[in-house]
């Protein structure tokens, strides 16, 4: 995922800018800021981003009036979010090959509008096993464009304007995952889910059709040949980096978190004692926005504590959050919904702009395998949360949240420990010399 000092949110990114290609390198017709194409290929971008995480997440904020609707309990109701992000991360590597086949364009646009045809459908499956069936291959399908944008952009954008050109990415991912979730929300609430579904899928495609009028056509691309061993050394390589695994490692703890409270919290509003209406409830995504504060704050935390100092504050304002949001009163459960956001956008920022700088190689395939990670713990997280709250209610969700949080500490204690051993033993050998 992105840098933390672009300000937007980093809730879903890849972890680091893969490298730029030989072509992009030496050519002088990328993108620049005052270019019409520069302004076209942003805008495009941001489009792109909306159209792909109101498709992502358009059932979360939806799964209570589809829990009463077709009579589901809250885990049966959260797999329509978690097959989603199930199916996007199984296929963020295979979209990423085909992406250097085929084109970033066309793959990018394939993906989108794919995505936006099965979302037309949505409103009108008949029963849960329908819907979650399109939502997983859907899910698939969306992979195109997390696993290409980065790499169009590293291409096409001069070095000069590519940080900014990814704020606005990173700003529409961030506006259609909160946009996505509040606008089926709403219209869930006034007239049903299916009508909630239908109005994602309708924004989806506007969007997804103004990035393929805007996009400007790839100058720097050069196909390569599918490779799969050479995918599979790359793969591997990094799988066998234990800092990278750790990272992974926490990616997915942090988002297990984050699809635990965010899969059941509307659960909780609309039930007693708070009974809130379900317009009121599918509001809280607005909590998002503290995101934005968050991920922007990590870049400085990682300069004044280091990148272990800051995963320890993300994972203490997360556990506070939980703890808070044990509470029967709606202040404490909003302060605690916001620490808990505050923390996650906090750690996962840390973590995968972490990943970029620690793979010194095939970093698109280190960020891809984050992703993965990171999407992975979203399903588990949200599937465990909303089991736990059918069960024993909203401490079952907390206790989700807590146990991956402790994980994430005992991860990050391993890594402090390991790192002073190393400064210890290199001391000792550096008297000795």
């Amino acid at each position: 995922m992105p840098p933390a000092s672009t300000g937007a949110s980093a809730a879903e990114l890849p972890g680091a800018l893969p490298s730029p290609s030989p072509a992009a390198t030496s050519a002088d017709t990328r993108h620049r800021p005052g270019d019409r194409a520069f302004r076209r290929a942003n805008l495009a971008l941001f489009a792109a981003g909306i159209a792909t995480f109101v498709l992502l997440y358009s059932t979360q904020g939806l799964l209570p009036l589809l829990s009463a609707d077709l009579g589901l309990t809250p885990g049966q109701a959260s797999w329509t979010a978690s097959v989603a992000t199930l199916g996007l991360a199984l296929a963020l590597l295979p979209a990423s090959a085909l992406s250097d086949r085929y084109g970033r364009t066309a793959v990018m646009t394939a993906s989108m509008l794919a995505a936006a045809g099965i979302a037309l459908a949505l409103p009108f499956a008949p029963n849960l096993t329908t819907l979650v069936i399109l939502r997983a291959v859907q899910g698939a399908a969306l992979a195109g464009l997390p696993a290409t944008a980065m790499a169009y952009l590293a291409e096409e954008i001069h070095p000069s304007a590519l940080a900014s050109a990814m704020g606005l990415y990173v700003a529409g991912n961030s506006i259609g995952g909160m946009g996505g979730r509040l606008a089926s929300g709403w219209a869930g609430a006034a007239w049903g889910w299916r009508w909630g579904l239908a109005v994602s899928a309708v924004l989806a495609l506007a969007a997804a059709l103004a990035f393929r009028l805007l996009i400007p056509a790839a100058r720097q691309f050069r196909r390569t040949p599918l490779d799969a061993r050479a995918l599979a050394r790359t793969v591997t390589g990094h799988l066998r980096n234990p800092l990278l695994l750790r990272l992974y490692g926490l990616g997915l703890l942090f988002m297990a978190v984050f699809g635990a409270v965010y899969n059941t919290v509307g659960y909780r509003l609309v039930a007693a004692p708070f009974d809130l209406p379900e317009s009121v409830a599918a509001s809280i995504f607005v909590v998002y926005l503290v995101g934005t504060l968050s991920s922007a704050c990590a870049g400085r935390l990682v300069g004044r504590l280091g990148r272990r100092g800051t995963l320890y504050v993300a994972i203490g304002t997360t556990t506070t959050g939980l703890l808070l949001s044990l509470s029967d009163t709606l202040p404490g459960v909003l302060l605690g919904l916001t620490l808990i956001t505050a923390g996650f956008f906090a750690g996962h920022a840390t973590a995968s702009s972490s990943v970029g700088r620690t793979a010194t190689e095939g970093r698109a395939q280190a960020s891809a395998l984050y992703l993965i990670a990171y999407y992975l713990g979203n399903s588990l997280g949200g599937t465990l949360g909303a089991d736990a709250y059918h069960a024993t209610g909203w401490p079952g969700t907390a206790t989700v949240g807590l146990t991956a949080m402790t994980l994430a500490a005992g991860v990050t204690l391993y890594a402090t420990r390991k790192a002073v051993a190393t400064r210890r033993a290199t001391a000792v050998r550096t008297l000795r010399a």
